[in-house]
């Protein structure tokens, strides 16, 4: 009895031990279906109002407050930067000919008047597919909008 029970381990340790074909998971089935589920639909048909305003929230928070400590860093620099050069101007270090610079400003305000008008069709694409995930997900772009701000003020 000893000898049957032997050689029916080998064969329920070869079941439990089964070899999973991972080439032929991800042909049919995207990675994104295995963890957020397989509708790849809005997110409103998935969760909860509580949890899509909650999910937005946290979301547009983290972003805001990243935009709050970027933005004070870039303004900290670009400041800094025109204070040294107003600085180096007036010690006599740099000499700026003002009147070539206003030449060249009033040329790129020119050149950019004259493309804005044609905008790029990856920016229109871009746009239009940003306005339809709003519309699809009203909600959690609430959510986030709101995050954003409180993000910012924190």
């Amino acid at each position: 009895m000893a000898e049957q029970q032997e050689s029916r381990a080998p064969d329920v340790e070869d079941e439990a031990n089964e070899m999973l074909d991972l080439t032929a998971c991800v042909r049919t089935q995207q990675w994104w279906s295995t963890v957020f589920g397989r509708s790849s639909g809005p997110i409103a048909h998935k969760h909860s109002v509580t949890t899509q305003i909650l999910m937005g929230g946290a979301a547009g928070w983290c972003v805001g407050y990243l935009f709050q400590r970027v933005g004070k860093i870039t303004a900290t620099a670009v400041g800094g930067g025109f204070l040294l050069l107003q600085i180096a101007n007036h010690s006599g270090y740099v000499q700026v000919d003002w009147k070539k610079v206003e030449k060249d400003v009033n040329k790129a305000k020119r050149h950019l008047k004259k493309n804005t008008s044609k905008a790029a069709p990856e920016i229109n694409t871009f746009i239009e597919e940003a306005t339809e995930f709003v519309k699809k997900n009203i909600v959690v772009s609430s959510g986030f909008i709101g995050g954003f701000l409180l993000g910012l003020a924190s």
